[in-house]
């Protein structure tokens, strides 16, 4: 048998998935057995259809019941007559639905190809009988085409009562947590390309590189003008089958205004590789030219579970103290990866918005920290689902948001949005049972429903403080940017404030020149000699000290000090989501290459306007004490360097500095290259994430036209 990990639709347990009926509320039929077991062999594929330049194909098989997808096969590379030999075991409750069998071609980077589909009529089938089956591949809008051949081997097995009984008084997390838990983590360091092929004009290219595991997706950042680039760059996957998998590269030419340059692909096997070991691999591009260098390495899984709300470990007073020994301070050395854990309990939801045309919706809720993500069972035909599911994670970063959504479930398409809140973990009260408001997708505004939770969260502070030094984890590739009119003016104006607070803070020194105020100007001119006539060096962080200090006394007396950011709210909310739309006129080609270059700009524009404000908002939130952990450690920085500043030399300090930077790659020549004040930043919410991550206040009688004013379409 076979796990593989299925998405919300499929769910299932070592390889047996259960099929739910087509119709929540099946008409009344004769006696028949509580359930059927539909054992099929997926044995191979015969003269499929070509789908690539190279005259072959990648084909997968998926199959669905129902609308659902309860399997899909493994990808065979390059082959018209593939050869997969799968087993997998459906539990069916009526034979009404066929077997939807499709073949796609796998096509990384891109949409992959339909290369034909047929049906497998469950009630034509012989009871505990094997059958040999071919089914003919046709594409339901061109059926004279002739696309190969599917074989099969099927066996239907009617079960009794108890199998049904024992189907329904069985946990989720025994029915599909197998198909979400990752058995390992793959971590693939991308160090450099050499002897690339040059793509531009110039003889030189601009190579950026795609990785692709399942659905797991990354992009590395584009080094410029270079057949010889280096990233020194960090992704990390998750690892389902046992035996291992294949990690998919494709290098690519960044071009502005056109379509990217494809540069050459290649393919790791990861069950080549052995575990707790890292592999140094030069990897030659085939399709192209030159070599990539990469470092791999295979570990064990981290500690995440699925669990029904009466088993969780937290609960359990002897394995709560086992974990508090395990993330204690006197431990704060073992396994710096490992900052601690956090324990989601997804209770049930209220009032949430009605997506499907019969007044109701199909919720299942989605539980993520990072790229690790779980998810509950649906519950059919329900506005106020009970899930009472228990979700544990590995904290890795202890200023990961814990981002809670909820969708609709719908057949033969995506899932509808219900609802998301986002949680940084340093803002949990641990045991505390709490309903969150659930937000719009861009979280700037409240949605229909509420949100039960109840979370846990044990971590090391001095683990979480030395990691928010490295570089933050990236997220899986996501949607590519698009621009935007209202995102660009929102950027500009927080740049703005930025600036205009340089600029008050200008007006405020030169009053002083201008004694305006005498007694602000006398007690400005006497600290300015007796600071430069005493001046040394440990007087800067001693300096960037007083602010925190003096904000802290303030907010302990009950003076929030924190800029009011009611006016970001406003600005968040009312925004149009509406983005401008690119000229269809496919026959001129000259104006368009010209409007794709110029939304190239504007995205680059764009998101430097936010990079730039973000970090000025990141700079003030953290001495305005936004995020207490980070101040306090800001507070444990500046006061350790006062320190060595006061008893240590300058000479020495910078001494040491330049022989650990020139001496860093004779060191290490695989160290990726950080920048800890950065990485620092990177931790402190902006202004904007401040607002996404508030709670909304419940409004127990909300008004109905503030409700669709505020309701996404």
């Amino acid at each position: 048998m076979f796990a593989l990990p299925l998405s919300a639709a499929g769910r299932s347990i070592t390889g047996i998935n259960i099929v739910e009926p087509s119709n929540a509320e099946p008409t009344p039929r004769p006696p028949s057995p509580a359930m059927y077991q539909l054992d099929i062999v997926l044995k191979k594929g015969n003269n499929l259809a070509i789908r690539d330049r190279t005259g072959t194909s990648d084909p997968y098989v998926k199959f669905k019941i129902a609308g659902k997808e309860v399997f899909r096969s493994k990808t065979i590379h390059k082959n018209l007559n593939p050869v997969w030999d799968e087993r997998v075991s459906l539990l069916v409750e009526t034979l009404r639905d066929p077997l939807y069998v499709k073949v796609f071609d796998y096509d990384f980077g891109l949409q992959d190809d339909f290369m034909g589909s047929a049906y497998l009529h469950l009630e034509s089938l012989e009871h505990q009988r094997t059958l040999d089956v071919t089914l003919d591949l046709k594409d339901p809008q061109y059926p004279e085409n002739n696309l190969g051949t599917l074989d099969l081997s099927v066996t239907l097995s009617p079960k009794e009562g108890d199998l049904r009984d024992a189907y329904q008084s069985m946990r989720l997390s025994d029915v599909h947590r197998k198909a979400q838990l990752w058995r390992g983590i793959v971590s693939i360091s991308l160090i450099e390309g050499c002897g690339l092929q040059p793509m531009d004009a110039n003889g030189l290219s601009d190579p950026y590189v795609k990785f692709r595991m399942g659905h797991q997706k990354y992009k590395s950042k584009t080094i410029p003008k270079t057949l010889n680039p280096q990233w020194r760059e960090q992704f990390d996957f998750h690892l389902y089958e046992e035996q291992g998998g294949f990690v998919d590269i494709t290098v690519w030419d960044k071009d502005a205004g056109k379509k990217d340059d494809f540069m050459g692909r290649c393919t790791i096997d990861l069950s080549l590789l052995s575990k707790e070991q890292t592999h140094k691999l030069d990897v030659p591009l085939e399709e192209g030219r030159g070599v990539l260098v990469l470092l791999v390495t295979l570990t064990a899984s981290a500690a995440v579970s699925i669990s029904d709300l009466s088993v969780n470990m937290l609960d359990d007073p002897h394995e709560r103290h086992q974990i508090m020994q395990r993330y204690s301070i006197w431990r704060s050395l073992h396994n710096l990866k490992d900052v601690g854990v956090v324990q989601v309990k997804v209770i049930r939801a209220e009032g949430l918005m009605a997506a499907d045309v019969t007044g109701k919706s199909d919720p299942f809720c989605v539980v993520e920290l990072s790229n690790d993500r779980l998810l509950t069972h649906t519950v059919y035909k329900n506005l106020n689902p009970e899930w009472n599911k228990v979700f544990t994670f590995n904290v890795k970063d202890i200023h990961s948001v814990l981002e809670v959504t909820v969708y609709d479930e719908d057949r033969d398409r995506s899932a509808d949005f219900l609802g998301k809140v986002a949680i940084p973990l340093l803002n949990i009260q641990n045991g505390e049972r709490k309903a969150y408001a659930l937000k719009s997708k861009e979280l700037t505004g409240p949605t229909k429903g509420v949100i039960f939770l109840e979370i846990d969260v044990i971590f090391n502070a001095l683990k979480a403080g030395l990691r928010t030094l490295i570089p933050i984890e990236q997220k899986y590739i996501e949607e590519e940017p698009r621009v935007s009119k209202q995102l660009l003016l929102r950027n500009f104006n927080r740049v703005r404030r930025c600036i205009m607070f340089l600029i008050n803070t200008g007006y405020y020194i030169n009053s002083c020149f201008e004694w305006e105020s005498p007694q602000r100007s006398i007690c400005a001119f006497v600290l300015f000699v007796i600071v430069v006539w005493n001046f040394e060096l440990y007087m800067i962080p001693l300096a960037l000290l007083l602010p925190l200090a003096w904000n802290y006394i303030l907010i302990t007396s009950g003076k929030d000090t924190r800029q009011d950011v009611q006016a970001m709210e406003d600005l968040l909310e009312d925004e149009d989501e509406d983005f401008d739309k690119d000229d269809k006129d496919s026959e001129r080609k000259g104006f368009m290459n010209k409007l794709y270059a110029i939304q190239d700009v504007c995205i680059s524009v764009q998101n430097a306007l936010d990079e730039v404000a973000s970090y000025g908002e990141r700079i003030k939130n953290t001495f305005n004490w936004t995020v207490p952990f980070l101040s306090w450690l800001a507070i444990v920085a500046f006061g350790v360097a006062t320190t060595i500043i006061y008893f240590i030399p300058l000479r020495y300090i910078v001494l040491a500095w330049g022989v650990n930077k020139f001496t860093k790659k004779l060191r290490d020549p695989y160290a990726i290259d950080n920048n800890e004040l950065l990485d620092f930043l990177s931790r402190v919410p902006s202004d904007v994430q401040v607002v996404q991550y508030r709670e909304l206040k419940l409004d127990p009688n909300p008004s109905p036209n503030k409700r669709k004013k505020n309701n996404p379409g």
